[in-house]
């Protein structure tokens, strides 16, 4: 028997699309896969007054463990409360590559999965998508699809080239798997090498997004690897010797235009990992006789928590949607 994620606390993403949709804003969709990053996405949201969607990668989920994720999601809900705002939390399941995957994340108790069947011929990924959408739907949760591939690599995603999303094949895809949300390929890249040094950073292709729109009217879209790889994170990085020459990523200003279209999710992973292995770098760096994790884990922490939320301020407009 399967664990319901209203008994957990959490919400699906229907209600949290629809009121980004009417308000020109985008959901945050922080990846976490520890602690302290979960702490920080919570903390920043509380304090920004902003609706939240926890991520778990299949492979931060063998990482935690899947009971373990279980019942960190049902302690986030808790602490919102304790800090003092019931913030509406959803847990999904990004870039799940099977149907099995999908059904236990379900069963676990997230309230929201993507099964991502880009990477399959066109009637295949319908194929699938609709074998997840039939199975969660029974259970109320939601199901996000994805047309086109990203480039760059994500745990277990890679992917060389960017296959741009063919909006003539939109609608057949919605219609025929019944998805609640479906994430588009309009430029944006996994990781934290999205475009070559040096280079002028290609703008999206809000062409794309635009026709998307006019196809599916009213229909929640998903942008993922849109990270922007803060370039204070890798200089510093580099300054305490790590090797991140080059990294690049999607400018805020483009972020902030595709929010207020029906871009209504918008998926943060890389900038997160780069802010926490930055200041654990220069902690470490600067107290070299220090070895307890929790002295520098807290600095990094706090500055997690300083850069969710100023991206739910400056780039998502979420704050204050709570």
């Amino acid at each position: 028997m399967g664990v319901s994620y209203k008994d957990i606390g959490l919400v699906n993403t229907k209600e949290m699309f629809a009121k980004a949709m009417e308000g020109k804003y985008a959901i945050p969709a922080y990846n976490f896969n520890n602690l302290e990053q979960l702490q920080a996405i919570v903390t920043a949201c509380v304090e920004s007054k902003s609706p939240v969607i926890l991520q778990v990668s299949k492979g931060a989920r063998e990482y935690a463990n899947a009971t373990m994720l279980r019942y960190m999601a049902m302690g986030a809900v808790q602490y919102a409360k304790e800090l003092g705002c019931e913030i509406p939390i959803a847990l999904h399941l990004d870039h799940g590559d099977s149907f099995e995957t999908a059904k236990s994340c379900i069963d676990s108790g997230f309230s929201s999965v993507m099964i991502d069947g880009s990477h399959l011929p066109f009637e295949e990924n319908i194929t699938l998508t609709k074998k997840v959408v039939d199975y969660a739907h029974s259970l109320d949760v939601t199901v996000e699809g994805e047309l086109g591939v990203l480039a760059g690599i994500e745990d277990d995603v890679v992917a060389e080239k960017s296959t741009y999303t063919n909006p003539d094949q939109v609608v057949e895809f919605v219609e025929k798997t019944g998805c609640d949300s479906l994430a588009i390929s309009i430029g944006t890249s996994h990781g934290a090498f999205k475009f070559k040094a040096g280079q002028p950073v290609p703008p999206l292709r809000f062409d794309i997004l635009k026709e998307c729109e006019v196809r599916l009217p009213g229909f929640p879209i998903v942008l993922h690897g849109a990270s922007s790889v803060v370039q204070e994170y890798v200089e510093m990085i580099n300054q305490y010797g790590g090797k991140l020459e080059g990294a690049l990523g999607v400018p805020e200003e483009q972020l902030r235009q595709a929010a207020a279209s029906a871009v209504c999710k918008i998926n943060i992973d890389s900038d997160g990992r780069l802010a926490l292995t930055a200041k654990i770098r220069e902690f470490l760096a600067e107290h070299p006789e220090e070895f307890d994790p929790r002295k520098y884990l807290k600095p990094a922490r706090t500055e997690l928590v300083k850069m969710y939320k100023a991206k739910n301020v400056n780039v998502l407009g979420s704050a204050g949607k709570a």
